[in-house]
């Protein structure tokens, strides 16, 4: 629970605060005593009789009543400190800095539970234990540095580590994003991420509070509530950016289908974030430079203007914007003229605009009001301005200065020279601004930012999936276990999947009769094992009745082998859909090419069932085959209409039956018209 005591307090102690502000306790007072706190704050020492200019109570029984208590003191001392506030002090709030809980041993999990208990008992917040604490606008309980600089529209951090939050607030300071709020968790037991999600998202007031949320997240422990709440953040106008640390599980066991080898459990948390809206990031570096992107006006195009005055900078920029699915269109005609003969003799204005490296300050807001008032399909402006020596840096960011407040198109400042213009740089950020100094991580970014779709819609919708027919074949299975072919079809039938004409028996004659009834080509499987192909038991391309029983009499002769299955021979396009289910997050669903395109390149992107049509659009123009879907090279595309569709009935499918642990649909065979299952394994544990 998040109370008034934690975030505004109107008394504050530290128990275990001291003189020495080279150690956490001493730390935290001078932050507090700093941060200008409002209220009153007392310490707890009993040692000392003065702590930075505050008298000192020797034992917290001393203490009149106090609504936030940061304890800085040894695990041990840490629950009987905390029982006597909450019982006799009226203490409504606890920091624990300490460390040597739960993430230790077992008898410090002990002690945190104990904690836990009497914070329930009394209706207290706990953070902690084992963080760096909290820091908003109210309050600097911290026992770190750096302070950033704090105003109400800055930047919610929340991290679940402290030593990580400090490097991110190093790289943040570094760039100058500004905050709101910093919350370190810590080991998260009562109050975790998910919980300062909901607390943001049901008080939130879109004219006072931040639109910008920063997380680092390593332990995902309620995925529905993360999703809920960040998605509805999202759809009232905010932006948020995350890491997810130690989601590098290899999967390496021997898994039996495509979708056991693919799917891990960064395979859920790619979904979730996907689903939700959340701007998924892989380093502090790109996790500031995306909250740097989102402090700026939202770009609502594709098409980038670069200002330069260095030609190499300005090349990398186009090459990374471009690789990342932005563009940086050929500026052209009497308008892109008229603007070189404004500038020096040699300048270029095709876009880079270069204005050399004696371009002027004049130079550069000439460039930039061109791009801004006369380039319209220009939709935003990056800034590539560092010092080469020959001109008068403060004048040029004075007018890049401006131009930031007076242009509706976006501008990114790409200052790149923070050692040899570091008072300039510094002044430019004191007005308020961020700076990019590396434009290729600006453009990394930027593509991530442009490339995540908006949260998935809330509602479920059946899309005609037969549930009591799904249940009743479920119920029916008696075995853990891959299951038959014939179920198989029958689960895929429920969703209205299209599958291909087959049979599956042991009596050649039934067989040969099949395929002469959908008509030949036909092809013939082995039933049994799992990796078919491996095993000799898939052959291609079968036109008589004599070549289908030699092969079946041979196909009956391999290991583990409990029929055969004729399937008439299709052509098309191959496609993949599996989906794995992760306890927690529900089912993976993975979309993409089949083949070698899974096989090897394991092209596939993820969604968090059930899907919506627009989250399995997203899904299929993620894939970076996605032109050998859309059609290339002459050929037709596949019908991507009926392919989507497949992934949403098969994902609402998946919504009601849990007990399918591991689904395979490989191939799919695909063309303009019609999108049709070939095989499919479905692994069922009830």
């Amino acid at each position: 629970m998040i109370n008034r005591e934690l975030l505004q307090p109107q008394s504050i102690v530290v128990i275990g605060g001291s003189n020495n502000v080279h150690k956490p306790g001493g730390a935290v007072v001078r932050n507090i005593l700093q941060g200008g706190f409002a209220g009153t704050l007392r310490v707890v020492n009993p040692k000392e009789d003065e702590v930075q200019g505050i008298k000192v109570f020797h034992h917290a029984d001393e203490l009149p009543p106090t609504e936030l208590a940061i304890l800085v003191i040894p695990a041990k001392l840490c629950p009987d400190t905390v029982e006597l506030l909450a019982r006799e002090k009226g203490t409504k709030a606890f920091i624990i800095i300490s460390a040597g809980f739960g993430e230790e041993t077992q008898a410090g999990a002990v002690m945190e539970q104990r904690i836990l208990d009497t914070c329930a008992q009394y209706g207290a917040s706990l953070i902690g234990p084992n963080c760096i604490g909290l820091l908003n606008r109210q309050h600097h309980s911290v026992f770190t540095k750096p302070i950033p600089t704090l105003n109400p529209k800055g930047v919610d951090f929340v991290s679940g580590s402290g030593a990580t939050a400090v490097f991110i607030l190093e790289s943040a300071v570094i760039k100058g994003l500004q905050f709101n709020s910093v919350w370190s968790i810590g080991n998260g037991k009562q109050i975790g991420i998910e919980d300062v999600l909901q607390y943001m998202d049901e008080h939130f007031n879109p004219e006072t509070d931040s639109h910008v949320k920063l997380l680092y997240i390593e332990n995902i422990s309620d995925p529905d509530k993360l999703l809920f709440h960040a998605s509805s953040l999202i759809r009232k106008g905010c932006r948020i950016a995350a890491i997810k640390a130690g989601s590098s599980e290899s999967g390496s066991r021997a898994a039996s289908s495509h979708t056991g080898a693919i799917a891990s459990s960064d395979s859920a948390v790619e979904a979730l974030f996907r689903k939700a809206g959340i701007v998924r990031c892989f380093g502090r570096e790109e996790l500031t430079t995306v909250g740097c992107i989102f402090t700026l006006p939202q770009l609502r195009g594709h098409n980038f203007a670069i200002v330069t005055h260095a030609g190499g900078p300005g090349v990398m920029l186009t090459d990374a914007l471009s690789k990342g699915g932005l563009n940086v269109p050929r500026l052209e005609g009497p308008l892109a003229d008229e603007l070189k003969e404004k500038l020096l003799p040699g300048s270029a204005v095709a876009n880079p605009i270069d204005i050399l490296a004696t371009g002027t300050g004049e130079h550069l807001g000439l460039a930039i009001d061109y791009c801004e008032q006369k380039f319209d399909d220009i939709d935003a402006i990056a800034v590539i301005y560092g010092t080469p020596g020959l001109t008068k840096l403060y004048e040029a960011y004075e007018t890049l200065h401006k131009k930031i407040l007076e242009c509706k198109k976006p501008i990114f400042p790409v200052l790149p020279s923070l050692h040899t213009a570091g008072p300039e740089v510094a002044e430019f950020l004191q007005k308020g601004h961020v700076n990019f100094s590396d434009e290729v991580t600006l453009a990394t970014a930027l593509s991530q930012v442009m490339n995540t779709p908006a949260p998935a819609p809330p509602e479920v919708q059946l899309y005609g999936i037969d549930i009591p027919r799904l249940n009743k074949i479920i119920y029916g299975i008696e075995n853990n276990g891959y299951v038959s072919p014939q179920t198989v079809r029958d689960i895929l039938s429920c969703a209205g999947i299209p599958l291909v004409p087959e049979m599956v028996s042991t009596s050649k004659e039934e067989l040969t009769a099949f395929a002469t009834r959908v008509g030949y080509p036909v092809v013939a499987k082995v039933v049994g094992p799992v990796h078919k192909s491996d095993v000799g038991g898939v052959t291609l391309n079968i036109r008589t009745p004599e070549h289908l029983a030699l092969e079946f009499d041979r196909m009956m002769k391999i290991q583990d082998a409990t029929g055969v299955m004729v399937q008439k021979m299709l052509k098309g396009t191959e496609l993949f859909i599996g989906a794995k289910y992760e306890e927690r997050f529900g089912h993976v669903v993975l979309c993409g090419l089949g083949g070698i395109f899974v096989e090897v390149l394991k092209d596939v992107q993820s969604g968090l069932a059930p899907l919506s049509y627009g989250e399995a659009y997203s899904m299929i123009h993620s894939l970076r085959g996605y032109k050998i879907i859309k059609g290339t090279r002459g050929q037709a595309g596949i019908n991507e209409q009926k392919y989507a569709e497949i992934i949403v009935r098969l994902s609402t499918l998946l919504r009601f039956a849990t007990e399918i642990k591991e689904i395979d649909i490989n191939p799919l065979l695909a063309d303009e018209h019609d999108v049709v299952a070939v095989d499919a394994r479905i692994l069922i544990e009830k």
